[in-house]
């Protein structure tokens, strides 16, 4: 019995060891992210579509009930560029569309600011279906006063910085699309006052990871070193 748990331990190490992937990045730095932020910015709408990731494979687009809305590309986190709106309301959104096919074991991280009568309170929700009340939330979180960014370097108090671990949630694993969302949870602006038509919400280096389904083979070659490690380990004795 103890050589059979050993053995076990030895093949969970190595089938879990793999590293994770970035399936999706928006830094906002190229064409593939700007280019329909920028183009359809020109004319202010309620929505953006077709904000291509940077890094991988994934398609992100906006809403805000408010069709005065303009969008923008200014200074992101230590970066040139992030996406920027202003006219939020209680439930407008930043979301993001990425398959998940052949991975499992979801994280995201992203970077948030704003205007000091920007949004302050929002949560990261994720949906299977994309359709508005599919979406559950899986983090709760505010954006911290006085903190500005800059194209020359990060905020190096990293407090604008956020992540959640959505290993969890198995549905997400190995899904052709999976939606997360960035969305406006209250009427209180970063300054503690209310949400100003004027004021900003921006987001910057959404990233998506993921690690990698091991192989059928991969796992028996995992199991078959682990006997090779246990039946090394007996002999030594």
């Amino acid at each position: 019995m103890k050589n059979l748990l050993l053995l076990s331990a030895i093949a969970a190490a190595s089938i879990s060891s793999a590293s994770a992937d970035t399936l999706a990045q928006w830094t906002f730095e190229t064409p593939t992210s700007t280019n329909n932020i920028i183009g359809l910015g020109l004319t202010p709408s309620s929505t953006q579509t077709g904000v291509g990731a940077d890094i991988g494979t994934g398609i992100a687009n906006s809403f805000h009930a408010t069709a005065a809305t303009a969008w923008s590309i200014p200074a992101g986190n230590g970066s040139g560029h992030s996406w920027s709106g202003n006219n939020w309301s209680v439930n407008d959104y930043f979301q993001f569309a990425v398959p998940t096919l052949g991975y499992t074991g979801v994280s995201v991280s992203w970077d948030q600011n704003g205007s000091s009568t920007g949004p302050r309170d929002f949560q990261l929700q994720y949906s299977l279906t994309g359709v508005d009340g599919s979406f559950t939330s899986a983090l709760s979180y505010s954006i911290p006063t006085n903190v500005t960014w800059s194209a020359g370097s990060p905020n190096p108090l990293g407090n604008t910085s956020f992540s959640v671990d959505l290993s969890a949630v198995t549905s997400l694993n190995n899904q052709s699309q999976i939606y997360l969302r960035v969305v406006d949870s209250s009427t209180t602006s970063i300054n503690g006052g209310t949400v100003g038509v004027g004021g900003t919400g921006r987001v910057d280096n959404f990233t998506v990871s993921a690690s990698p389904v091991p192989e059928p083979a991969a796992a028996a070659f995992s199991i078959l070193g682990g006997l090779a490690t246990l039946f090394a380990i007996r002999r030594r004795r």
